[in-house]
């Protein structure tokens, strides 16, 4: 193991950090819209990709989450979601990482802005399911990230310690609720759109898991990376 990784406990974001799933939860926020007469293009969701639909609805159409409205447009956005659940394929390398850190006693769970049975869905078919000893989703939380409400979720739940604990994500919305936990967080490439200027304040930015854990492996690196 790294000398430099002194974490007793993981938590991981899931879309686009475990799963390559940011695309389509951006097409499928978009094609709801449309269908409510909102014109909407993937494109302008992109962005808003890792909150949750508490923040996204709001900003792309300035309509409340628990309006009528909001819950008619986050049900169909789900809908569609869903249909795209089978093509969706975990990122390169994540299952190996968390077989990698729970072999070595480090506790691992899921802190996302996804709700409940999304995130089930999610790590099913991906192959990703039972790995964890926890998970927080928005369910547990009364704001998506970057509010930091999920990651003290997952924290409580995992029973660990913000200055034991690091996140891997793949957003600037992970970042910022990490550090506003007061948790370490690591950065990923994998998720797409952001350039690496967005994802400064962490520990490195890695191209994907599979990369996190050659880093993990490399008991000769000391230090804090970028690669």
């Amino acid at each position: 193991m790294n000398p430099s990784f002194r974490f007793r406990t993981v938590l991981f974001d899931v879309d686009g950090t475990l799963v390559d799933s940011n695309a389509a939860h951006a097409e499928s926020w978009a094609q709801a819209l449309v269908e409510h007469g909102i014109r909407v293009d993937a494109a302008q969701v992109r962005p808003l990709v890792g909150m949750g639909g508490d923040k996204v609805l709001p900003a792309l159409a300035d309509i409340a989450s628990t309006s009528a409205r909001g819950k008619d447009i986050s049900d169909r956005k789900r809908k569609l979601f869903n249909e795209r659940l089978p093509h969706l394929r975990a990122t390169r390398g994540a299952r190996s990482l968390v077989e990698f850190l729970r072999d070595r006693g480090i506790d691992v769970a899921v802190a996302t802005s996804a709700q409940d049975d999304e995130m089930n869905a999610i790590l099913r078919h991906a192959d990703l399911d039972g790995l964890f000893s926890a998970h927080a989703t928005k369910d547990d939380a009364a704001e998506s990230k970057p509010d930091p409400d999920i990651v003290h979720a997952a924290l409580a739940k995992s029973e660990a310690q913000p200055e034991s604990t690091v996140m891997i994500g793949d957003t600037p919305y992970d970042i910022e609720a990490a550090r506003r936990a007061g948790v370490a967080v690591i950065a990923l490439r994998c998720g797409g759109y952001w350039k690496d200027d967005d994802l400064i304040g962490g520990i490195g930015i890695f191209d994907d898991p599979a990369a996190v854990l050659a880093w993990l492996r490399d008991t000769r690196s000391g230090g804090d990376q970028t690669t």
